[in-house]
């Protein structure tokens, strides 16, 4: 995306639109790229990456920079300029699919250039507020969502409704993890919503807007929160049921909220773990990311915090509905923690479905995934047994 050459033959015009382009990744190459840009690799794969709405072409050409040798964040922060520059380019109303495009891809690169930082700069509030007002101005082009913001009595908490296509036969509550946000897991709010149910893509107590623009960090009264989420629904449509999809570390947290709130009639875990609190010092990044989510510097702190998140816990609404989605192949998440937290969860009403090559959060199978838990939340929502996987 770094020039355009022009040759004219004849009447016909011809341009040329640059890239870098795939570029081999070996382990001669990658070792010799700087410890972060070796990080960032490793950890934010192309199906990651368009899992988090990152356009497959930029996260093509954003790992091809970073093997070329820029930095994670300049790279991921350039292709969104070039984003800007189109939605710039195509002022008029006709244009508008183009405009709301190009700004949910800006807003994707730029939430991807920030998930190497570890604290919250003002540098880093500043990128994710950007990113933030860019998917404000393609939501209020496509009017098929909306920015919401739940008072609690703590900070407020910030989501992104989503309205169910047709008449609603339920809501639902959306959360990514310690780094996959509310705007990252868009893609489950659109499949919820094209199904009948009205889904809030929440950044809850430590994550997204929610943290870095209102820094509502996760404590040890992060239940609270999330009743007043799941009151703004029901306030919102009374005696509507009420689903909680939960991904990455947020599926231990829906379900150490539903298994004590009668009004949660339906509940995914999309790589969960039973034990937050047992993720060790020794992960790295993504320990110092749980502690971060806290607010805090102090790991003994923050793990006495995710200790109070027990996804195991009996509570006056066990017996819930469950699915559990696991990735065969999931690095983080194996199949043996995967069957402990199946076996322990307070019902009798779950099932797991495996996607044999899944990665972690099933990225890697997006869409079916997508398909399968809003299929499955429908189905539960409405009272009927879960459907036959077929995905």
């Amino acid at each position: 995306m770094s020039s355009q050459q022009r040759v004219a033959e004849g009447r016909a015009l011809i341009v040329t639109r640059d890239f870098v382009g795939s570029r081999p990744e070996t382990n001669d190459i990658v070792s010799k790229l700087s410890a972060e840009s070796q990080a960032a690799l490793r950890q934010f794969s192309l199906e990651r990456m368009t899992g988090y709405g990152v356009d497959h072409a930029d996260a093509v050409e954003l790992r091809a920079r970073v093997v070329e040798g820029e930095d994670w964040r300049s790279a991921a922060t350039e292709l969104a300029e070039v984003c800007v520059r189109r939605v710039k380019s195509a002022p008029d109303a006709a244009d508008r699919p183009t405009r709301i495009g190009y700004l949910r891809r800006a807003s994707a690169l730029l939430r991807m250039s920030q998930m190497m930082m570890l604290s919250d700069t003002a540098q880093r509030r500043a990128i994710f507020a950007r990113a933030g007002e860019f998917y404000a101005q393609a939501a209020e082009l496509s009017a098929d969502r909306e920015r919401v913001t739940i008072g609690t009595d703590r900070e407020a908490l910030v989501g992104w409704l989503v309205p169910a296509a047709d008449t609603a036969v339920g809501s639902a509550i959306v959360i990514g993890g310690v780094e996959g946000w509310a705007m990252d897991f868009d893609s489950l709010g659109e499949a919820l919503a094209a199904r009948g149910i009205d889904a809030l893509l929440l950044d809850g107590p430590g994550q997204g807007e929610t943290r870095l623009t209102h820094e509502h960090y996760l404590t040890a009264q992060w239940r609270d929160a999330y009743g007043r989420a799941v009151d703004f629904l029901d306030e919102r449509s009374p005696g509507r049921p009420i689903g909680f999809v939960g991904n990455s570390m947020g599926g231990s947290v829906a379900m150490a909220v539903a298994a004590q709130d009668t009004r949660i009639r339906a509940c995914v875990d999309n790589g969960g773990i039973h034990a937050p609190w047992l993720v060790p010092p020794t992960m790295g990044t993504f320990f110092f990311k749980m502690v971060a989510a806290c607010g805090t510097e102090d790991a003994d702190r923050a793990v006495g915090v995710w200790e109070t998140v027990t996804p195991l816990a009996d509570g006056p609404n066990s017996g819930y509905p469950l699915l559990v989605v696991q990735g065969g192949k999931d690095p983080m998440i194996s199949m043996d923690l995967a069957q402990i937290l199946l076996r322990g969860a307070p019902t009798n009403d779950k099932q797991m479905v495996v996607f044999s090559d899944g990665n972690h959060c099933v990225y890697n199978h997006k869409h079916d995934r997508d398909a399968l838990i809003a299929d499955w939340t429908r189905a539960r929502l409405c009272g009927l047994p879960s459907p036959e996987i077929a995905h």
